[in-house]
């Protein structure tokens, strides 16, 4: 970190602060090297344009006392662009592993970094972060994480997000390759969920055109095309983009006659 991190945190006197300073290799080690150097049993993350509330890791801490088979809980936030602010609110129920998949493939749940709190054996047994991406990151560990695991969702909203301009995930930009990404490094979503993939490449591609953003939404669909892990035609992303559409709607539906409540 660049921000004088280090010099805050000296300033403050308690054993329980350990400030692991590094050469840069990238947020996803960094977030690897503290769950590798964490003495406790839970870890939580924290980015640098997040902010908890008070009672944030008072409440994380319940949960999981009251779950000792708990490993996995995603918080809900509130979301600050500007003037405009969003509440984040995941509904509280606890998805089994299929489940967790499910909503983290068709995007139906609220997540981001500063929402996940896991066991440490959980992440240390999947490997941690993937120190190969640089964006969708936490939607990477979780998709990994389900496969072992169910996860908790709280309706508690626990954080703020600010998001910047300048911010990964705020950036418009890129988003196809990000995903090309994700998907190779979880071949078996395209096969599982064929409509997913074309789905969110035709809606992002939809979202750019009504901004106007002719330019961007060309590139993105020659990013598509000339990925290993797409490639769809248009003919194929205006069909992943009806039955994508219908496929979403029907698990919101399945979510609400479980839960009570829909997702995202």
């Amino acid at each position: 970190s660049t921000d004088g991190t280090e010099s805050a945190l000296a300033r403050i006197q308690d054993p329980r602060l350990i400030y692991v300073g590094a050469k840069w290799r990238g947020a996803n080690a960094a977030r690897n090297a503290g769950i590798e150097r964490a003495r406790a049993p839970l870890v939580t993350f924290l980015d640098s344009d997040d902010i908890y509330m008070p009672h944030r890791l008072e409440r994380t801490l319940t949960w999981f006392e009251e779950n000792p088979v708990l490993q996995v809980l995603i918080s809900s936030f509130v979301s600050l662009k500007g003037s405009r602010i969003t509440n984040c609110v995941n509904p509280e129920a606890f998805v089994s592993p299929a489940m967790l998949e499910r909503t983290l493939v068709g995007q139906t749940i609220f997540i981001a970094g500063s929402a996940i709190t896991a066991r440490r054996e959980a992440l240390l047994a999947i490997g941690g972060y993937d120190s190969d991406i640089t964006r969708m990151q936490d939607r990477e560990l979780l998709l990994r994480l389900a496969r072992r695991f169910g996860a908790q969702l709280s309706r508690d909203l626990d954080w703020t997000k600010y998001n910047s301009e300048n911010s990964i995930s705020g950036r418009r930009d890129g988003y196809v390759e990000a995903y090309a990404n994700l998907m190779g490094k979880h071949p078996h979503i395209a096969h599982a969920y064929p409509h997913i993939p074309p789905y969110m490449i035709s809606r992002q591609l939809i979202a750019d055109i009504l901004r106007g953003r002719i330019p961007e939404a060309f590139q993105g669909y020659m990013a598509n095309r000339s990925s290993k892990t797409l490639g769809y035609s248009l003919p194929e992303l205006m069909q992943g983009y009806v039955h994508g559409r219908r496929w979403r709607r029907d698990l919101s539906n399945e979510f609400r006659n479980q839960f009570g409540a829909r997702p995202a």
